[in-house]
């Protein structure tokens, strides 16, 4: 399997970007190579830089709350103890309404680490529901760069 700890921005921005994918027509994807602890700053440095408000950024991270293979996108709200997350918000000056893309990858099982978990590899029994997630969060990621935020939520969120 592949490691557990990825991170990813995509940013809906004026200008248009070139990525490696080819012209995205405004929409920028980046990945901070910074700790994930102190992510925020590098994504604060990439917004400044592109002119991206902090709600047009969708940050996609590992979430060791939800259980493996769900997905959840969030318009905003707390980091939920994710510090990656936190760094993000801080460096907004404590903007709490930036989307999200939360990737399951929990539950923590009982006396692990939390770092040396998210850090690990997914297990071979794990690999089904990782590559679901990861096809359901690219769907996930393409409906909300075609239709907005609200409508991808309507369709990938579960029902409560």
């Amino acid at each position: 399997g592949g490691d557990r700890a990825q991170a990813l921005l995509l940013s809906r921005s004026p200008r248009r970007a070139q990525s490696p994918g080819g012209d995205r027509a405004g929409f920028h994807c980046f990945k901070p190579l910074t700790f994930m602890n102190l992510s925020g700053t590098a994504v604060r440095a990439f917004a400044d830089y592109h002119k991206v408000a902090p709600a047009d950024i969708l940050a996609c991270y590992d979430d060791i709350d939800l259980p493996l293979g769900r997905i959840r996108i969030r318009l905003g709200g707390s980091s939920g103890g994710h510090r990656g997350m936190q760094s993000l918000i801080e460096s907004f000056g404590g903007e709490e309404g930036i989307p999200r893309l939360r990737l399951g990858v929990g539950p923590l099982p009982e006396e692990a680490d939390a770092k040396n978990f998210v850090l690990g590899r997914f297990r071979s029994d794990e690999a089904d529901a990782l590559s679901g997630m990861l096809e359901r969060g690219m769907l996930a990621l393409g409906a909300a760069c075609a239709g907005g935020l609200e409508k991808a939520m309507n369709e990938f969120n579960p029902a409560s």
